[in-house]
């Protein structure tokens, strides 16, 4: 029996997906609001619970051989990126768990001190290297699901609003690659016990993906590209409304200011480990909008 937390999200309904393809037993961690018919209609067993509630990670974690820890922050990453991890690993100990799967984020070993999700995720990593489990750490530059909005609403205006400096490089992954990934974690000799940068095939720049959705949908794409500072700006106005507010823009402001992507090594070794050759930005996105 597979747990898999964060089941609703983008990353999780695809490992689901997945595992229920190859006839794993899976338990769908959820919560009540979350939209899981799809992971009902699969064949997974829903579990309706709070990742916040110690007790309701008790009884999931339950007979079950392995953990996958997908879930975000949903705004509170002290108490979902950490604490709700560390009561997950603490209980695949009691409970034999066999290999635990923790998505985490590229650069969470870089020490931002003003970005709480990579503080948690690499708290939670050290906790996880220690704790005597089989493990596999997984650290996406970026998820190519995660611009699927944007493309829907470029289709529609032609506009990308682009924060920040055009050539930082990033290597988007394929959010289907990640989930095979995460998968196979748990059989492939090479992943046990490692921490695995994760991107696509490509260094892009990120003034390449109005390009690319430019070239997708035959438009010239107009880019507003408004600097840094206005972020530094907003935080600061929310820091007198809403203090956590104003935390989570730091792990946002993070994301924007810096680069987040594999070296060409890095992914030639993904490649090896896993068996696959990994999909591009631009042939995932042409999948999923049909085009």
């Amino acid at each position: 029996m597979f747990l898999v937390t964060g089941a609703s999200g983008g990353i999780g309904r695809r490992v689901v997906r997945i595992l229920r393809d190859r006839e794993r037993s899976v338990r769908a961690f959820v919560r009540l609001t979350s939209h899981y018919g799809e992971l009902e209609h699969r064949g997974a067993e829903i579990f309706i619970g709070d990742l916040e509630q110690q007790k309701d990670i008790h009884k999931a974690c339950q007979g079950v051989q392995y953990i996958i820890s997908t879930h975000g922050s949903d705004g509170n990453p002290l108490a979902l990126d950490y604490r709700a991890n560390i009561e997950l690993i603490d209980q695949a100990k009691v409970n034999g768990v066999q290999h635990f799967v923790l998505i985490s984020v590229l650069g969470a070993e870089r020490g931002y001190e003003d970005a709480p999700v990579f503080k948690a995720k690499r708290a939670v990593e050290r906790y996880l290297e220690s704790s005597g489990l089989n493990y596999t750490i997984l650290r996406p530059a970026g998820l190519a699901s995660n611009l699927l909005p944007l493309a829907e609403r470029f289709r529609e205006t032609g506009v990308y609003l682009l924060i920040g400096d055009p050539k930082n490089r990033t290597s988007i992954v394929s959010t289907d690659d990640l989930a095979r990934m995460v998968v196979d974690s748990v059989t492939v000799a090479g992943a046990r016990n490692q921490i695995l940068p994760v991107g696509g095939p490509e260094i892009l720049l990120r003034e390449d993906i109005p390009r690319i959705f430019g070239r997708i949908f035959n438009k010239e794409p107009i880019i507003i590209n408004p600097p840094l500072f206005m972020i530094d700006g907003l935080r600061s106005v929310l820091g007198f409304i809403n203090p956590q507010v104003q935390k989570n823009l730091g792990t946002f402001r993070t994301l924007l200011a810096n680069e987040f992507f594999c070296t060409t090594e890095e992914i030639a070794n993904l490649e090896a480990i896993f068996g696959f050759e990994l999909e591009t930005l631009e042939h995932f996105l042409r999948r999923y909008l049909a085009v």
